[in-house]
């Protein structure tokens, strides 16, 4: 299999697993709004293949998803397109220019701070043109409702995608799929795993104390 066919095959499979997981993985947070960790995969595929293949794959799932399952237009693919861009395309720039156990944790940590504040902006300025709220009850919602949300989506997104890139990078490389990787200090890595899995922890009790779980 040539370099560009290898790399069509790669694009198409994270589409496949992106938009899988995104139509099985909804969980409603609050109002309309609902998590999925679609864009674990799309960040996975930025660190192993480059920034690019993010873009790429976050572009064609987001188009997809507006054709198949989403209700709202145009505007919520675009809003989709910006919030993945933000997360996976920064945390994968960062560890490209990095590519250590501590560039995976700034990227990570960056592109979870970056889509916080991005998302705040084009809530704010989008959210009212496709979901019927004035902008003037967007702008009460900012703080209460926007900000914990995007802030837990990104600490989700971040937990995860640390936890799995490992795993995965490992079973690609002994596949021969991938050249391999960076050694990293154990002592370090524990203790970032046990972190990572704290976070995902707090953030679905607080998912299930908002939906009224526990």
């Amino acid at each position: 299999m040539n370099s560009k066919t290898k790399k069509l095959t790669t694009v198409a499979m994270l589409c496949a697993i992106t938009y899988v997981v995104m139509a099985v993985g909804r969980i409603p947070i609050v109002l309309f709004l609902k998590y999925d960790p679609s864009d674990v995969i799309v960040t996975l595929g930025g660190f192993i293949w480059g920034p690019m293949t993010s873009c790429i794959v976050s572009v064609v799932v987001a188009v997809i998803e507006m054709i198949t399952v989403s209700e709202t237009g145009i505007l919520g693919c675009i809003m989709n397109i910006v919030q993945t861009l933000s997360f996976a395309c920064t945390a994968a720039v960062i560890y490209k220019k990095k590519h250590t156990l501590s560039g995976a944790v700034i990227g990570l940590v960056s592109g979870w701070i970056i889509s916080v504040f991005v998302m705040l902006l084009w809530n704010y300025l989008v959210t009212p043109l496709y979901m019927g709220y004035s902008r003037e009850v967007v702008a009460e919602m900012l703080l209460p409702v926007f900000l914990p949300f995007n802030l837990l989506k990104g600490g989700l997104n971040a937990s995860i995608t640390f936890l799995l890139y490992k795993p995965v990078i490992t079973a690609l490389r002994k596949s021969g799929y991938v050249s391999s990787v960076e050694n990293v200090t154990r002592r370090k890595h524990i203790g970032l795993i046990l972190l990572a899995f704290l976070i995902i922890i707090t953030c679905v009790l607080f998912i299930l104390s908002m939906n009224e779980i526990i």
